[in-house]
């Protein structure tokens, strides 16, 4: 399932878990199969990812923290994890709350 729109609700598959390991210094993204380590920026859409901001929340949000955000960018990122099933996508309707 890929991202639609900007209204799209992303969220992290209840068989994944966001962590940082302190033993790499970084975050990780720990599946049953696998071990993901994350950059910073990876993280930083990743904890984003609750399932009420939408993929436009996110965006604005990171530009709010750090500038400069390439939209396509993050739905890319996000669209990899979908389909890794490390990310489940709620295709919500505008002003769904």
């Amino acid at each position: 399932m890929q991202i639609g729109s900007g209204t799209d609700r992303p969220r992290l598959a209840r068989h994944v878990r966001l962590t940082f390991d302190p033993a790499r210094g970084q975050h990780v993204l720990l599946t049953p199969e696998a071990v993901t380590v994350l950059n910073g920026t990876g993280a930083a859409v990743l904890d984003l990812c609750d399932g009420r901001r939408t993929v436009a929340g996110i965006g604005a949000e990171l530009r709010r923290r750090y500038g400069r955000v390439v939209d396509d960018e993050v739905r890319a990122f996000l669209d990899r994890l979908a389909a890794r099933r490390c990310v489940e996508i709620d295709h919500a309707e505008v002003g769904r709350g």
